[in-house]
């Protein structure tokens, strides 16, 4: 059936997916109900509302080209201008410890999860590679893996509306375990102690205002960000492409050599954390890059919504959770168990396990929320570290699983 708008219209479809994204942001910050469901969520819910309504259609060359093509590997170079590798290790001492024993966790239940319903959901290896990326990194992970192991667009949108169904869960089941007597009687738990000696205070601002407050960015701002992002996916593609050329496919270890390093992505991580590290002052001084970089992942979303049929994600979304509920309950039994093996506090635990799952945005937003705010900024770095590890071991996952 023909859609109301055609796939050749390409203003019109620009307009109405930039339109959707100010909206989705809008609402992220002004109502309380649409930050905790995040404007990314909200943005791939009009898409998935206009495509099975018929007003857009389901491919279009500005959704395929222009988003998938540019746009996204625009935003991870920007979005990695925080990931200073020294300062992460310098500053994050034990948090960092017990993220990687989260990360660790993520990892066995992205493979065992695959063995155990990989019969049952075809093209299962290609979304636990994009999952171990997510929720050892983020959003950005979840871009670069799904562009790298190319999933159907359906089955994209299953998974992503099965893992924020989970995600919704699983943040209220960590605010569980943070008042629950049960857990408190076998961690320490300082920081929720000084909460409830001292009180907190709140603005009433939702997360995402107070996380995103008006900054100052220049004209030179935007210039250097734009150039700095583009050249670094340029070199990145020009390796990538390259190493592709020259490794050779003889065998299965070769194979995943072969993904693995010709993977634009790969280098794209590799060069951004090399400069966010060595020249941190630099990347520092970079305003804006954050604020431009999360703007293009809100317009990937809306995309990855577009080619999503409502009836495949009814019959994929229900296992596609399961799959993803697995995946979390490892990651935060990992996080649990190590964390009373080598004596960290609960509040430790919960924000690591929150940064593998959630990323740095929703772990330092749930610092902020309960009043910890020694724990904020070790909450930012590690969630950071996760996006430079995340879509590496995506893609070893992925390869790994037949991907």
């Amino acid at each position: 059936m023909n859609s109301l708008i055609s796939p050749d219209n390409t203003w019109m479809l620009l307009s109405i997916m930039l339109i959707a994204v100010a909206v989705s942001v809008y609402l992220e910050q002004k109502y309380v109900w649409a930050s905790k469901l995040s404007g990314a969520i909200i943005a791939l819910l009009f898409a998935l509302v206009l495509v099975n309504t018929n007003v857009i259609p389901s491919h279009a060359p500005v959704f395929d080209d222009i988003i998938w093509g540019y746009a996204v590997p625009i935003a991870i170079p920007l979005l990695l201008l925080q990931a200073n590798m020294s300062k992460i290790w310098r500053e994050t001492g034990r948090l960092l410890f017990i993220f990687l024993i989260g990360a660790a966790g993520t990892v066995c239940g992205a493979v065992a999860g695959t063995l155990l319903l990989g019969g049952y959901v075809e093209g299962l290896p290609k979304i636990a590679a994009m999952m171990t990326g997510s929720y050892i990194g983020g959003g950005v992970n979840f871009t670069a893996l799904a562009d790298a192991f190319k999933p159907s667009g359906s089955l994209v949108s299953a998974a992503t509306v099965a893992d924020n169904l989970n995600m919704a869960i699983y943040f209220l089941a960590l605010l569980g375990i943070a008042g629950n007597a049960f857990f408190r009687r076998i961690y320490t738990h300082p920081h929720i102690d000084d909460v409830e000696k001292n009180g907190i205070s709140d603005e009433g601002k939702t997360l995402a205002a107070a996380y995103w407050g008006r900054k100052n960015i220049s004209l030179k701002d935007i210039a250097m960000n734009m150039m700095y992002a583009v050249v670094v996916v340029t070199v990145s593609k020009l390796i990538g492409d390259a190493l592709t050329a020259v490794i050779p496919l003889d065998n299965g270890f070769l194979k995943m050599c072969n993904t693995f390093f010709g993977s634009q992505y790969v280098w794209i991580t590799l060069i951004s954390m090399v400069f966010a590290t060595y020249f941190d002052k630099q990347a520092a001084a970079m305003n804006g890059a954050q604020e431009i970089g999360t703007f293009f992942i809100y317009m990937f979303f809306f995309v990855i919504g577009v080619p999503a049929s409502i009836m495949s994600i009814i019959m994929n979304a229900p296992l596609l959770f399961v799959f993803c509920l697995f995946m979390v309950i490892v990651n935060m039994l990992f996080c649990l168990i190590g964390g009373k093996l080598f004596h960290f506090d609960l509040e430790d635990i919960i924000i690591a396990s929150n940064a593998n799952i959630g990323g740095p945005t929703t772990a330092a937003g749930m610092a902020i929320s309960q009043g910890w705010t020694k724990l904020v900024g070790p909450a930012m770095l590690v969630g950071t570290f996760g996006y430079v590890i995340g879509t590496y071991l995506g893609i070893i996952v992925g390869s790994l699983l037949g991907a």
